[in-house]
Order: structure tokens, then C-alpha cells, then sequence
């Protein structure tokens, strides 16, 4: 990739801040995923922030537990799960290590390797659908759990790394309820996204799944 002041990659001390600050603080970054077939890069229209213990939407709300370690350890770390038993989604670890908040990331648009993420998202429509969405994210980046805890801020031969891009003006920038989250959680506007950009995926509220009987 050709050397350029968007292509800074950011310090650790960028996601060693509240989450509320570094979420939309992560728009117009540019996300890079390096895989054994070639580099994918995107730039981030759309998140969400999780902020650990203190918030009932969060994985964190209620401990630690295997499946959310990662969220407790230091910032700048990639946390992924496995959700709905089809999709997985990739977020990034903000704040003081222990306090587990992070930043889904919703969705974004395919800067460079698109036709390798075409190769991965058989189903998208055209190049705007490739990352529009968290799985579709991921989809297309090809991330699983095998890079739950990989390190975002250790150099570019990582699978992944976070450049400077060009931060979003705060004017361009709006934000929201998060999408699917219920209960008590569901109150607070922690989505954010570019204004009028077509990569940022729909809002849908928590519709609550039926028992079966």
C-alpha cells in the first residue's frame, strides 16, 4: 500500500479512552485485514459502543466469562463472537484494561480488495452491500473466532491494523438507539454512523423470539 498521512496506523493510546469517545471517534478509519490471499481495507461508516459492566446490552454486564475475556484485556485488541450459531462479529477494545468496553463494528465500505470480498459475499447485490452490516462485516473480511484476541495495534503484518483514514466531521456525524438490543440497554443512543452514506445498515429494534411450544 502506498505510504500516505491517512495510512498513519493509530497508537494504542487512541482506544485507551472511554468507548463513548472512541466510537465515533472510529468513523472514516480505515479498518485493514491481512490475509494469506491479499489485504482487504474498509472504511468505517457505522458502529456501535458497548461500555462493559455498567451496560446491560453489553457481553460484559454480567463478568467475565470465556466467551468475553478478551473484552477485559488491554485496548486495541480485536473481540469476536458467534452469534444466531451462523455469524460471526468483529469488535475493537477501547478504555482502561478491566473494564471490558468495546465498539461493534456495523459496517463500512470496501476501500481496497473488493474483489476478494466479492469472493466471500457471493450474495451481495452490488459493492455497497459487501460490509453493510456487522456479519456482513465480518463475512467479508473473512473473521472468525481464530482471531478473537489478536492485537489491532501491534504493526502492519497483523491480520489487522487501524489506520488514521479521515476522521468524520462531527457534523456528518449522527447517532442513535443500537440496533437489536432490549431491555434496559435498548434506551441508549450508542450507534453511529456517517450521514447519508449507503454502507451504513438499516435500524431494526429488538423484536423478542418466540418460545417454542
Amino acid at each position: 500500500m502506498i505510504a500516505s498521512p491517512d495510512r498513519t496506523p493509530l497508537p494504542r493510546t487512541f482506544f485507551d479512552r472511554p468507548v463513548l469517545d472512541v466510537a465515533p471517534d472510529l468513523l472514516g478509519r480505515i479498518l485493514v485485514r491481512t490475509t494469506p490471499d491479499g489485504p482487504i481495507a474498509l472504511r468505517l461508516t457505522e458502529v456501535e459502543a458497548y461500555d462493559g459492566q455498567k451496560d446491560p446490552g453489553s457481553h460484559a454486564y454480567r463478568g467475565r466469562t470465556p466467551r468475553n475475556g478478551v473484552m477485559f484485556g488491554p485496548p486495541g485488541h480485536v473481540y469476536v463472537y458467534f452469534t444466531y450459531g451462523m455469524w460471526h462479529c468483529m469488535n475493537l477494545v477501547c478504555g482502561p484494561e478491566g473494564t471490558a468496553s468495546a465498539v461493534l463494528l456495523r459496517a463500512g465500505e470496501i476501500v481496497e480488495g473488493a474483489e476478494l470480498a466479492r469472493t466471500r459475499r457471493l450474495s451481495a447485490r452490488n459493492d455497497k452491500e459487501l460490509a453493510k452490516g456487522p456479519a456482513r462485516l465480518a463475512t467479508a473480511l473473512d473473521v472468525d473466532r481464530a482471531l478473537d484476541g489478536e492485537d489491532a495495534c501491534s504493526g502492519p503484518d497483523a491480520p489487522f491494523s487501524i489506520l488514521t483514514g479521515t476522521p468524520v466531521p462531527p457534523d456528518r456525524v449522527r447517532n442513535g438507539p443500537r440496533t437489536g438490543v432490549s431491555g434496559e440497554g435498548a434506551v441508549h443512543p450508542w450507534r453511529f454512523w456517517i450521514a447519508d452514506d449507503p454502507t451504513v445498515s438499516p435500524y431494526r429494534a429488538h423484536v423478542p423470539r418466540r418460545r417454542r411450544t
